[in-house]
């Protein structure tokens, strides 16, 4: 039997969510599908993880589907798009999820590994953005980058990383003025989220955290949902979800 379509806030938008199989993007287009709307995500290798995150997506009793990209080619996310307004006709809600993270010395960083980290996290939200626009123009829409606390402040290991998602957080900003008043543009800079039960290496962090704790997926996915909800008035900003690690 087929679950009755959920009422909720989100009821008759489309969202597409890049990155989404698992993790944190699986725990954003979950939360988006509880609030009633269809889900598109986008994955790279993880067809397994993808298939069961759609099966649970429409168990929620909303349309899903999964569409296969590689975002570090510009034709692949487009495509991506296209295939996501052909299945559901319209879209509503972009949330630029996808993201690479590494650890490396700075001065051993290669011109490959800079790139690398660039066409994920700073390129590809702008050409889904930019392949997206016309579309979520017309719905006034909402944008929601994943940024990082890293892009706030800096990481002596991560240098690309950090410079990468710091970018972001400029795009995102440009991106609201740009695009104001139709479509609301706004970034959520997670802290250390940790995506298991138990993970004693990361504990350090938890103790120099006021919260006394590592985020979760979950609270990720509730500030995403909160600039999805909230008022349209609401953009160009960048939200910490870190427990005050940053302070």
């Amino acid at each position: 039997m087929t679950p009755a379509p959920l009422q909720g806030p989100l009821r008759g938008k489309t969202a597409l969510v890049t990155g989404a199989a698992k993790r944190i993007g699986r725990a954003i287009a979950l939360s988006l599908a509880e609030a009633g709307a269809s889900i598109a995500i986008t994955f790279r290798d993880s067809e397994p993880e993808a298939a069961q995150t759609v099966a649970d997506l429409r168990a929620l009793g909303v349309d899903a589907a999964a569409f296969q990209a590689e975002l570090r080619d510009p034709a692949q996310i487009t495509a991506a798009v296209d295939a996501a307004l052909a299945h559901f006709s319209h879209l509503d809600i972009l949330v630029n999820n996808a993201g690479r993270y590494e650890t490396a010395a700075l001065e051993s960083i290669s011109v490959d590994q800079w790139d690398a980290m660039f066409e994920t996290n700073t390129r590809a939200p702008f050409l889904a953005a930019q392949a997206a626009y016309p579309h979520l123009k017309a719905a006034r829409g909402r944008i929601i980058n994943i940024g990082s606390l890293g892009g706030l402040h800096p990481w002596p290991t991560h240098a690309h990383y950090c410079t990468s998602k710091a970018a972001l957080h400029m795009l995102t900003r440009t991106m609201s003025k740009a695009w104001a008043p139709e479509i609301s543009v706004n970034c959520v800079a997670p802290g250390m989220i940790v995506t298991s039960e138990v993970d004693p290496e990361f504990e350090h962090f938890a103790r120099r955290t006021p919260m006394k704790r590592n985020g979760s997926a979950a609270d990720v996915a509730a500030a995403v949902l909160f600039f999805v909800t909230g008022p349209h008035f609401i953009t160009g900003q960048i939200l910490s979800v870190d427990g005050g690690l940053g302070l």
